[in-house]
């Protein structure tokens, strides 16, 4: 039998910070040495960060690139290292590539073949895609190298390294995590193990970027497609794990190209035990998302310089999950929430949202809003005359509150942190300027019905934070007496499923009828996501956790007349 020990870097890097992430890789590559390993693998595009988008368009980052990957060459002593960069090639084009690196110098590289192009993937616009499929040889144990979306598809690039010799693909990732992507890997690449017959290996980038959150959960499989070592979920870490392989390699197919960078050696070499793993269980969905949340967050605030965050707390159950979040994420200690009840709020909302500040131990502000609101009405006093008092006035509440919360982070340089949700974004039920006004949604993709199962998760998980009340007492913006959410909206257990399947699953309203769902409220819900585009544009970047968030992932006109043809279109096309 012959043995490779091989270290998943798991990593968060940051787009950008070139001597950081080689810092980064420095750290963890020191760290597998000491573990014994061969090969050291690390994250797609880990020296730039992912996605650099259109830093790559600025020759100075790309060369900066270069001279990091060739510092680190001289540097990594004692293991080889597969570490992704950006590659300038002859033709002057740019690839996204793993570079191999042994002996103080660039061994040899490959170039990722699949470029996405689709949801939030623009990697068209950047990379041309590699053609070359080289087999790496380490300790006499031949390896491919893929890159991401190399591996997704079944008779790609994986199957070809195979053919050509590869006994151990390695797969190096920047994917975006979404409900259920995990299973869905675990899946696929338990399947390109068997169907290949190689020990498939899968390290995955981890961390915040924007509006996308890396979750880790690398992976490696044997030949037969067991489960040999998992890493971590939303944190860092590095997998070590042991592949034994047969005594003969495979035979190499003609014409391939093979780099030997070390022999097999005589005798089995002396390793130290493998660190020991902690038993991990499979996470909910619900948990998932919420480790999403977090993760995103802290990443947002700490990679763009913010220590502290203030949100305005309402007492109601957006507002009380975006704070346990950003305790989570950032420390209460760095957490201000901002109570701002105007004539109208209920004397419960102002009584829940001092107790949630109490339980999470975060700082807690009241500040009446009745005399500025009044001063602006007085203000437009003249210009409002000959008016009926309506949705303006009531909007106006939740400007005042925008004002106050802006005018405190520019005082104290906090991070305002929004709490609307992806149901009322998507309908439009929010206020420009008003609750919408801020740096970071964190709830941006998180539809009203799960944010009551995040709520719920939460108290039942961690420290009991939010008040009973706030689960049961009906959704109001409280902008207005008797006000209800159900008064502009139809229930979000209607809402949510319509969202879904047209914003998600790209669904018609004709195969939404279909379906079964109620024609009124298809035909409502869709008129309200269409015609809020403008909204959504000026609404802050929020962490993206279904398959289609607003964002990257929606990229729709604002300018745009089409509407979807319903059943009823049809018949009075008919008639």
């Amino acid at each position: 039998m012959r043995s490779l020990r091989v270290a998943l870097a798991q990593v968060n890097p940051t787009v950008g910070d070139l001597p950081g992430n080689a810092e980064l890789v420095s750290k963890f590559f020191a760290r597998a040495v000491k573990a014994g390993a061969d090969l050291v693998a690390f994250p797609e595009l880990v020296l730039t960060g992912y996605p650099p988008e259109d830093l790559l368009l600025k020759p100075a980052f790309v060369r900066g690139n270069l001279e990091s990957l060739a510092t680190l060459a001289k540097e990594l002593r004692g293991a080889t290292a597969v570490v992704g960069f950006v590659d300038r090639g002859d033709d002057g084009l740019l690839y996204n590539s793993a570079a191999v690196l042994s002996g103080g110098r660039v061994r040899g590289t490959y170039s990722k073949v699949l470029l996405p192009n689709y949801g939030v993937f623009d990697e068209k616009r950047y990379f041309a895609s590699g053609s070359d499929y080289p087999i790496f040889v380490v300790r006499g144990v031949q390896i491919g190298v893929t890159v991401c979306e190399d591996a997704w598809t079944g008779d790609g690039p994986v199957r070809e390294v195979a053919r050509r010799g590869a006994e151990v693909v390695l797969n190096i990732n920047a994917s975006p995590y979404h409900v259920n992507k995990s299973f869905e890997r675990q899946v696929l690449f338990r399947q390109r193990a068997r169907d290949n017959k190689v020990a498939f290996l899968y390290v995955q980038t981890v961390g915040g970027q924007d509006e996308l959150v890396f979750d880790g959960d690398s992976l490696a499989y044997d030949a037969r497609g067991r489960l040999l070592a998992r890493g971590s979920q939303f944190e860092q870490d590095l997998i070590v794990v042991d592949l034994e392989l047969p005594a003969r390699a495979k035979a190499l197919r003609a014409r391939t190209k093979v780099v030997e960078i070390s022999r097999a050696p005589a005798k089995p070499p002396k390793r130290p035990d493998l660190p020991p793993r902690r038993a991990r269980t499979a996470a909910s969905p619900v948990e998932e998302v919420y480790e999403a949340l977090v993760l995103g967050t802290r990443d947002y605030a700490r990679k763009n310089g913010f220590t502290d965050v203030v949100l305005g707390l309402s007492g109601g159950i957006d507002s009380s999950l975006t704070a346990v979040v950003a305790a989570d994420a950032v420390g209460a200690e760095h957490v201000t929430g901002v109570a701002m009840p105007s004539a109208i709020s209920s004397d419960e909302s102002l009584a829940d949202a001092q107790e949630l500040a109490r339980n999470l131990g975060i700082d807690f502000r009241v500040i009446p809003i009745v005399d500025a609101y009044e001063a602006f009405l007085e203000t437009l006093d003249e210009t409002f005359a000959d008016t009926t008092p309506g949705l303006a006035e009531e909007n106006l509440q939740a400007r005042v509150r925008g004002t106050i919360l802006m005018t405190f982070s520019n005082k104290f340089g906090h991070l305002v942190l929004t709490t609307g949700n992806k149901s009322e974004l998507a309908a439009g039920y929010s206020t420009l300027y008003g609750d919408m006004a801020g740096g970071f949604a964190v709830l941006k993709d998180v539809p009203k019905t799960l944010v009551y199962e995040l709520c719920a998760w939460r108290n039942a998980y961690g420290l009991t934070a939010i008040p009973e009340r706030v689960f049961t007492k009906p959704p109001s913006a409280e902008l207005r007496p008797g006000q209800l959410d159900t008064d502009s909206l139809p229930p979000y257990e209607t809402l949510d499923p319509i969202l879904a399947a047209y914003v998600e699953d790209d669904r018609s309203v004709r195969e939404m009828i279909k379906a079964g769902f109620d024609e009124a409220a298809v035909r409502t819900v869709v008129d309200m996501i269409d015609g809020s585009e403008y909204k959504r544009r000026q609404a802050p970047p929020g962490i993206k956790i279904t398959h289609r968030a607003f964002g990257k992932d929606w990229r729709l006109p604002i300018t745009n007349r089409f509407r979807q043809p319903g059943p009823s279109d049809e018949r009075r096309i008919r008639r």
